[in-house]
């Protein structure tokens, strides 16, 4: 969901982008926007909790169906409502999260929320040395990190993940796939690994969800980064084999 600029994924594209916002003051109440492009702090230190993205998974998840309630949104994250009181008011703040409806109950006015955006989409500049913000960017992208961690466990202990399948299997089967791995490549190597990978989220953006009715839900994270060579780096002359499954 938490998604660096330049990657194409099932967070949205940016040439499809309706509209794209770098505060949360520009979201209107009545307005849900395609793609936020988040380049501030308030909304970066939002992001920057797994609990939060969480929720944000949950209301994007339902925004087909309509709003959810507190209560409706701890009943899907398995949390005590309590809990999720000051998350969602941060989420709020933010522009994240809009109150798309209320009613009284037993005397109390019960808020029903909504996403105030369909995707999320961390913008460059924000990596940049020296910015003000660096630090809050990879604090939200920790948080995805975490966030993916803790669902994985969670279906994989519910035993709801298949890493047994080969891909070559029948259609029916769910063949999950982990790789690890560490390699010298030279920047121009790089740049086309990239490109292969935004061609695949891309084509998968293109295609959207399938409505079929055996279709699954998958995940696909993806974390592709190069370091720059520090003093060792000439004393390293082998690749680092990773672990696959």
């Amino acid at each position: 969901m938490v998604e660096s600029t330049g990657n194409a994924g099932n967070t949205g594209n940016a040439e499809n982008a309706e509209s794209v916002d770098d505060g949360p003051a520009a979201v209107p109440a009545s307005a849900v926007l395609k793609e936020r492009r988040v380049a501030d702090a308030a909304t970066l230190k939002a992001l920057a909790d797994p609990l939060r993205l969480a929720i944000l998974d949950v209301l994007m998840d339902a925004s087909a169906s309509g709003p959810l309630t507190a209560k409706e949104i701890a009943a899907a994250l398995d949390e005590p409502q309590t809990k999720l009181y000051r998350h969602i008011k941060q989420l709020e703040k933010a522009g994240l999260v809009r109150v798309a409806e209320t009613r009284l109950v037993s005397g109390i006015v019960e808020s029903r929320y909504a996403p105030a955006q369909a995707s999320l989409r961390l913008a460059p500049e924000i990596f940049a040395p020296g910015s003000p913000t660096r630090g809050d960017a990879y604090d939200a992208m920790l948080a995805a990190m975490d966030r993916v961690r803790a669902e994985f466990r969670a279906h994989a202990v519910a035993d709801r993940i298949d890493f047994t399948t080969s891909r070559d299997a029948a259609p029916t089967g769910l063949p999950g796939m982990f790789s690890h791995f560490t390699y010298r490549l030279t920047p121009a190597r790089m740049l086309r690994l990239r490109g292969q990978l935004d061609e695949i989220f891309n084509e998968l953006n293109a295609e959207g969800e399938s409505d079929a009715e055996d279709a699954v839900e998958a995940t696909l994270f993806t974390l592709l980064y190069g370091v720059r060579p520090g003093p060792a780096a000439d004393s390293r002359t082998d690749s680092r084999p990773g672990t696959e499954s």
